[in-house]
């Protein structure tokens, strides 16, 4: 008797191995982006989707759903975020995390300061080479179009999860389509960005991030479009479609890791930047509950603006 149940449990166990490598060890793509193996490893692939709305391809690191499960999880990058890799994948390893899930992982790489949002115009000061954002377009239209057919992805089974700027576009995107995302998690976001003094907060670091230019992303500080993509704002669309939302800022208060891996200046800049993310996030989280947003919450006693707690 112990015999068989070892030996029904083996073949249980082998059959899902099969069905992990059926649905995994084959490169996806077609005539809208070709895809290869990333170099992290853990069955994802890199994959140039195109996109007409930025004329030109968009990397997305991407690790298929470990049975073919139709479920996927955007994650989002911050601020700084860099043409060669999603940081989710490099300064953390979430492939590793989400290896025996069966959920799709969807990293889209680029988008340094976009917020994610399609721009008015372009988002730098060089009109030599300008710079054109329609990352709200890419991920909400021509994405989902391309997981779908490539990677089973349904298009309105989804999650969204961001870090800052990332954390920032993940309750905007959820709350502007909800049809698509189900649910909704920040981490360190800034979540009310019409409070006054924001967009002067937000004007300085797109400026350190690279010279971008915060009037071209939602225009002027009156502009409509600037409201309609405030988090703060989106709440009542996030409760009706009783989306589930995870929110998460610590306390700005240094750790012993930060203390024994950053220089003062970083530790400075780390408290800032998260007092700023936990003072937006408290706000966003009283006006939630009173309209009765699905809500958890996590708060941590200690952490400042970095890796050490976004991982």
């Amino acid at each position: 008797s112990t015999r068989k149940e070892s030996s029904a449990a083996s073949d249980v166990y082998k059959r899902q191995q099969e069905a992990s490598a059926a649905n995994r060890d084959w490169l996806r793509g077609d005539a809208t982006g070709a895809c290869e193996w990333d170099r992290v490893g853990f069955w994802v692939q890199r994959c140039d989707v195109w996109s007409n709305a930025m004329g030109r391809t968009i990397p997305v690191q991407i690790q298929p759903a470990k049975n073919g499960g139709n479920a996927g999880l955007y994650l989002l990058d911050g601020l700084r975020a860099t043409d060669r890799t999603n940081a989710w994948i490099n300064d953390v390893n979430a492939a590793r995390t989400y290896v025996d899930h069966n959920i799709t992982l969807v990293m889209p790489v680029g988008g340094a300061a976009s917020f994610y949002a399609d721009w008015r115009g372009p988002a730098t000061y060089d009109l030599v080479k300008p710079v054109n954002y329609m990352w709200e377009t890419f991920l909400t239209t021509e994405l989902p179009a391309y997981l779908e057919g490539n990677f089973g992805v349904a298009r309105n089974n989804n999650s969204v999860a961001g870090l800052s700027m990332g954390a920032t576009a993940a309750i905007t995107l959820a709350g502007k389509h909800p049809e698509q995302f189900r649910q909704a998690l920040s981490y360190s976001g800034y979540l009310t960005t019409t409070l006054p003094g924001a967009q002067t907060f937000m004007r300085l670091a797109l400026l350190d991030a690279g010279g971008f230019n915060i009037n071209a992303m939602y225009g002027s500080v009156i502009n409509p479009k600037r409201f309609s993509n405030d988090p703060f704002n989106l709440i009542p669309e996030l409760a009706a479609h009783g989306t589930d939302v995870f929110i998460s800022a610590a306390s700005a208060i240094p750790g012993p890791l930060d203390q024994q891996r950053y220089k003062p200046e970083h530790i400075a800049s780390g408290m800032a930047l998260e007092g700023f993310a936990n003072a937006t996030t408290r706000m966003w989280e009283l006006k939630a509950r009173a309209m009765g947003v699905r809500l958890q919450t996590n708060y941590p006693a200690q952490g400042l603006h970095n890796w050490e707690q976004f991982g």
